[in-house]
């Protein structure tokens, strides 16, 4: 792969696409439908920009289409068909979306949340490559043990399953840290109190598995502990969410000290 386009300028394209650029990829195009935006990656990449669909270059070996979910079908049809690879960056969505636009296409996932100003070292981020020819299939994968050491073959019935595992172990768990930054702010108290906490939890499950990780009041149905707990929330909806996770904090529990009892 001689020559890239990303098609798009958000958190993840402005990471890969610098990622791959360190590795000697030729950047030679970002497209964004914000100007700015297009300007900002394609300056910091050194490379040509536009916010015109109809203006983007079809000399490109892989197209990158990494941009918001519900624009990416639309996208897609209004970009010029070619030879190339075309590949996106979603967890949710098939690789079939791309038919019948082009001929060769896939799928090119980073396992990771990015952030613009946060740089990411790739080299243990999973990557799932998935295409619809064994060759690009082989050539993705070559590609991305450029940037990782973590590349698995995954199709797009198994990635929508590892996505949707991501939401629940990354988008659900930093709102809780938001919501305990919330509430300690109310009081107060700094947030920072909680890292050590956050630093332990997190070491805890390389080495063992969440269930038998998890601690608190909600395992053994402390109630007395839950409802003065419950008594401090006066947001209903923190009440809700309260009550829903510890519901099934315990009925976790009681599945896995079953399994034990079985052996």
């Amino acid at each position: 792969m001689k020559k890239i386009i990303f098609i798009g300028a958000g958190n993840l394209a402005t990471q890969l696409s610098s990622a791959m650029k360190e590795q000697g990829y030729d950047i030679i195009q970002i497209y964004s439908k914000s100007l700015k935006n297009a300007k900002i990656l394609g300056s910091s990449l050194s490379c040509d920009y536009t916010d015109d669909l109809n203006q983007i270059k079809d000399t490109a070996d892989l197209y990158i289409f990494s941009i918001k979910d519900t624009a990416l079908q639309e996208c897609i049809r209004s970009v010029k068909p070619n030879k190339a690879l075309w590949v996106h960056t979603a967890g949710s969505i098939p690789m079939s979306v791309f038919e019948p636009h082009a001929k060769r296409y896939g799928v090119f996932y980073p396992l990771q949340t990015f952030s613009k100003n946060k740089k990411v070292n790739f080299s243990n981020i999973p990557f799932c490559v998935e295409a619809n020819s064994e060759k690009d299939a082989t050539l993705l994968t070559d590609m991305a043990l450029k940037i990782s050491q973590d590349v698995r073959v995954i199709s797009s019935e198994q990635r929508k399953y590892i996505h949707l595992a991501a939401v629940f172990a990354c988008n659900f768990t930093n709102h809780m840290y938001a919501i305990s930054e919330k509430l300690l702010k109310e009081h107060g108290l700094p947030f920072d109190i909680l890292q050590p906490l956050i630093q332990e939890t997190s070491d805890k499950i390389k080495k063992i598995s969440p269930v038998t990780a998890q601690t608190g009041p909600a395992v053994r149905y402390d109630e007395n502990v839950m409802n003065k707990q419950l008594s401090l929330l006066k947001d209903d909806q923190l009440k809700e969410i309260y009550r829903l996770l510890s519901k099934n904090i315990h009925a976790f529990a009681i599945n896995i000290s079953h399994e034990q009892n079985k052996l």
